[in-house]
């Protein structure tokens, strides 16, 4: 018994001794982490509780010359549920979860109201509570959710859940979306304006101290440590939405007309070198759509065929080889150098014609023998005078990707053959992108000073200017002053007698060249079924503001010449610009106000809104009346336009007599008449005459005929 006792009493010493050792431990394991390692563990603890977070800038603006916005950034969430929150009992779930399905098909438009049903009773029951709504919501459409059922409740008690982030948009959608620019996910790299001008874009993140409070959340703290965020710079583009708009349908029309595989427009202004507009678009052979994919005008060097015959014929007018009143003899419209043969695509009379007449009828047979008596001993001559005209060299554009141009010399025995000058001098065997044949021909309206063609005219920080582009001259001067003088009137010849005789019947002059060139297929050379067609030109001729090029790639409908395929692109964009720009025409100076004397007056009565927005486009006042009628007749009066009120009777037929359809039918049906129209133009009759009572519902048949 008492040995028993004395091992029970050796255990518990031992037991009490084994404590005893590990409390001393422990003590000492205190001290030691409250002397040695104090200062680290609280720089530990301290960076889980307090972290430094960045604040992304805001990426500045994108916008038009005259303010309208092509890109920016807005706020945009990616929203999240927390469906299976305990703080939302199951009775409030029940009751509201088929209300706030279908809230949710209406704002997110993503899911339909069954198929949101199922999804959130199946996060519930499965303990979700990270539930994805939709990405890329915007700030409008959240406000809307935060007026849902159980949602309206917040992020706790509602289980609402919104991830902030940003995108970027651009409101005219594919309007010169590869000019403007994006970013291309695949590669992380940013296009056209956006990656010219990235580092300006973007701005500078900021930084800001959080710390951690409940539920994993981050509170800031405001402090010396606190960096705000420098939001980016806008950019000030030299593009004008409103001919941007009527450049990219006139295109995307002419290119289905013609089942073209893609093509170009751009527009340049003379004196500055500013892209007014420039549009490209190539076939989606998936969609049959046309797209703004690639940025066909500045990368892609093509040779430029019949429109590079300007620049040879430059070269031969600087040295005296020609006039254009010189005669020759060109036959039956062909000629073999070598083993190969170049013809024309028809005779030209008896085959006796001026140096004029080549180039209106644009001959290959001319140009080319023309070019090839002249420096065939001395080919390098040609070439070199092709150089001093800058057509050898890059534009320098800001924007990345610009084709390198390519103009062979006799020094590169490699490529060159004894066909090559004659096949040079009509737009063969070389190579430009059509922004930088544009740029030749710009030159030439600018009066031989050639200039670089810009995308953008300023760069601002909020209203600040922090730099202003101005124009760069690339060359002060491509040709003497009397070549120059001649080939604006050999260019005005080809749209008066020549080849572009489509743009003849204009109010303003036009200047330009035609080309149709045949597309190499690799080895097997040029075939008859592959062009590119091609105007390039200026107007107005007499007083030079806007030069164009349009280039249609592939026209397979039946027509593949410039003139018939290309020239009435260029001429929709250019009455677009002469419309709405008085001080470009002919002889009439910015601030020229003469015109106004003949100022046409509008036929019949209108809606007055629509007439003062019309006279105001062209730059035409209107008069002192401070209160305009809603219909009027319009009188001009050498130097302003007045508005005479039109009475119309209550409750009786008004007169629509010279009235266009638009309004009759508008001024009609708002009386709660029906209107039926056959023909266009003016009102000549009307079913019903002026003055009777009006039957609500009646029909009016109004016949209509161009006056």
């Amino acid at each position: 018994m008492i040995d028993a006792r004395a091992d029970i009493l050796w255990r518990v010493y031992l037991l009490y001794a084994m404590v005893l050792i590990w409390g001393i431990a422990i003590i000492g394991r205190i001290v030691y982490v409250q002397i040695y390692l104090k200062d680290d563990l609280l720089a530990k603890a301290e960076q889980q509780e307090i972290r430094v977070f960045g604040i992304e800038a805001m990426r500045g603006n994108i916008l038009a010359f005259d303010g309208n916005m092509l890109a920016t950034t807005v706020p945009v969430f990616e929203v999240r549920m927390d469906v299976a929150s305990s703080l939302i009992d199951d009775q409030l779930f029940s009751k509201n979860v088929d209300s706030l399905a279908l809230g949710l098909s209406k704002v997110l438009k993503n899911k339909t109201h069954s198929q949101y049903l199922t999804d959130l009773r199946k996060a519930r029951k499965g303990g979700n509570r990270y539930y994805l709504l939709k990405n890329n919501v915007t700030y409008t459409e959240v406000k809307a959710l935060r007026k849902l059922p159980i949602l309206k409740f917040g992020k706790y008690k509602g289980g609402l859940i919104l991830i902030p982030g940003s995108k970027r948009e651009r409101p005219y959608k594919e309007l010169a979306q590869r000019t403007i620019g994006y970013e291309n996910q695949r590669e992380k790299i940013f296009v056209g304006i956006e990656g010219a001008y990235h580092d300006l874009l973007k701005g500078i993140d900021g930084k800001q101290v959080k710390r951690r409070i409940n539920n994993g959340d981050w509170k800031p703290l405001f402090d010396e440590n606190t960096v705000e965020p420098l939001n980016g710079n806008d950019i000030i583009t030299t593009l004008d939405v409103n001919i941007q708009d009527v450049a990219e349908s006139a295109l995307r029309r002419n290119l289905t007309e013609n089942n073209a595989e893609q093509g170009c427009a751009i527009l340049m202004e003379v004196e500055t070198g500013y892209i007014v507009a420039i549009s490209n678009l190539t076939l989606d052979k998936k969609t049959g759509q046309y797209r703004e994919t690639y940025n066909y005008a500045i990368a892609e060097s093509v040779e430029p065929g019949s429109t590079f015959k300007l620049a040879a014929l430059m070269v031969l007018l600087e040295d005296k080889k020609v006039r254009p009143s010189d005669s020759m003899n060109i036959g039956n419209g062909q000629i073999k150098y070598f083993s190969r043969t170049m013809k024309d695509v028809y005779p030209i009379r008896n085959g006796r014609i001026t140096v004029k007449e080549a180039f209106e009828k644009s001959s290959n047979v001319a140009i080319s023998k023309l070019v090839y008596n002249a420096y065939k001993d001395h080919p390098e001559k040609f070439v070199d005078k092709l150089h001093a005209m800058s057509l050898n060299k890059m534009n320098g554009l800001d924007i990345a990707g610009e084709g390198k141009p390519y103009i062979k010399h006799p020094s590169d025995k490699k490529n060159w053959y004894g066909t090559s000058l004659p096949w040079m001098s009509i737009g063969y065997e070389i190579q430009m992108t059509p922004l930088q044949m544009l740029t030749f021909f710009n030159a030439v309206a600018n009066g031989g000073r050639m200039v670089k063609p810009l995308f953008v005219k300023e760069i601002r920080q909020g209203n600040t200017v922090k730099k202003r582009y101005e124009t760069v001259v690339l060359n002060k001067s491509i040709a003497s002053k009397s070549t120059i003088d001649t080939v604006k009137k050999l260019m005005e010849g080809v749209v008066e007698n020549g080849t572009a005789r489509y743009l003849k019947n204009s109010p303003y002059k036009i200047a330009g060249k035609t080309g149709t060139a045949q597309i190499a297929a690799g080895k097997a050379g040029y075939n008859k079924q592959n062009y590119n067609a091609s105007f390039a030109g200026y107007f107005p001729a007499g007083n030079p503001k806007y030069s164009c090029i349009v280039v249609v790639s592939n026209p397979s409908a039946g027509k593949i010449y410039g003139g018939a395929v290309a020239a009435p692109v260029f001429k929709e964009i250019a009455d677009k610009v002469y419309a709405t720009r008085p001080g470009i025409h002919d002889g009439v100076a910015e601030d020229d106000k003469t015109f106004l004397a003949n100022i046409p007056a509008l036929d019949g009565p209108c809606f007055t809104e629509d007439a003062k927005s019309l006279y105001t486009l062209l730059g035409v006042p209107s008069g002192r009346a401070t209160k305009l009628p809603e219909w009027a007749l319009v009188h001009p009066n050498g130097e302003s336009v007045e508005f005479e009120e039109v009475k119309l009777a209550e409750n009786t037929i008004p007169n629509v007599m010279g009235m266009n359809a638009r309004d009759a039918v508008f001024l009609l049906e708002n009386m709660g008449l029906k209107a039926v129209i056959s023909g266009k133009g003016k009102v000549i009759s009307q079913s019903v005459l002026p003055g009777n009572p009006i039957t609500t519902g009646q029909r009016i048949e109004l016949k209509l005929l161009n006056l």
